[in-house]
């Protein structure tokens, strides 16, 4: 039997709800204003909006964040799942486990560390601060991310199905390919859209490593509030609140679609 939520347990959830949203509300709100401040609203605009498209220099600066977030979501989620494939395959518990903690440091391990640390290796190595610093940062730590949505898939999957593809006669490549790879897909587009919305929102580490003539979104942000408010950074902001409503929505339309083939496949 389904037990029914207390007015009490949904009147908390409603409270919750509104702590969260009602700052981004408000932020939205008065990037509309045409006042100038976010103290009084005096009419609406879409004038911080133009503003905001004719800004050459922010605009490739939106095109840097989007490349960086695009290629070290896709790289990490190759990496990640090759990653998970080993680790499912590692049959010792203790071995796994051992394994499984080092995955997870880059994850536990606060974002100033790993900055200051990706930092400490650049300049170690002689990798010169700029694009490929930041896109190896951002690879470096979705990968964990992207093998901690995959492996639980791999962790559901029976054994008997790769046994059954074998007693059939496919190949390694073919179990892979045809049985494997299908299974666990739904992870896999969650490690993607989770390292690329862990990539768009990234500053602490994007901070230490990005240089001089290269800035993402997060730092750019960063600089422009320092300045003054401004309410640039609002409809700046508002633009990158309705970009990940807009993951969500994909996100959550591909894991539906994979749930009624799944369900279609086991009818």
């Amino acid at each position: 039997m389904e037990r029914k939520i207390s007015p009490l347990a949904k009147l908390f959830l409603l409270l919750i709800f509104f702590i969260l949203y009602a700052p981004i509300f408000f932020l939205v709100f008065y990037s509309f204003n045409s006042g100038g401040t976010m103290y009084n609203f005096e009419g609406f605009t879409l004038d911080w909006y133009r503003e905001l498209f004719q800004d050459t220099r922010l605009l490739i600066i939106v095109l840097n964040t989007l490349v960086i977030a695009l290629l070290s979501a896709l790289i990490s989620t190759i990496i990640g799942v090759l990653g998970a494939l080993s680790i499912y395959q590692v049959k010792k518990r203790r071995a796994k486990n051992t394994i499984l903690s080092l995955n997870n440091v880059l994850i536990v391990s606060p974002d100033v560390i790993i900055g200051a640390s990706f930092l400490i290796l650049f300049t170690m190595v002689g990798i010169k601060l700029g694009f490929y610093s930041v896109l190896l940062s951002h690879i470096a730590f979705s990968i964990p991310i992207v093998v901690l949505m995959v492996l639980p898939k791999l962790m559901e999957m029976s054994p008997t199905l790769i046994d059954a593809a074998r007693d059939l006669g496919a190949s390694s490549f073919n179990v892979l390919t045809k049985v494997i790879l299908p299974f666990i897909t739904p992870g896999i587009f969650a490690g993607f859209f989770m390292a690329l919305t862990y990539s768009l929102d990234d500053f602490a580490v994007t901070f230490f490593v990005t240089g001089n003539g290269f800035s993402t979104l997060s730092v750019e942000i960063y600089s422009l509030a320092r300045r003054g408010i401004s309410l640039n950074i609002n409809a700046l902001s508002t633009l990158l609140f309705l970009f990940t409503i807009l993951l969500v929505v994909i996100y959550y339309f591909i894991t539906q679609r994979n749930k009624a083939q799944v369900g279609g496949i086991r009818k």
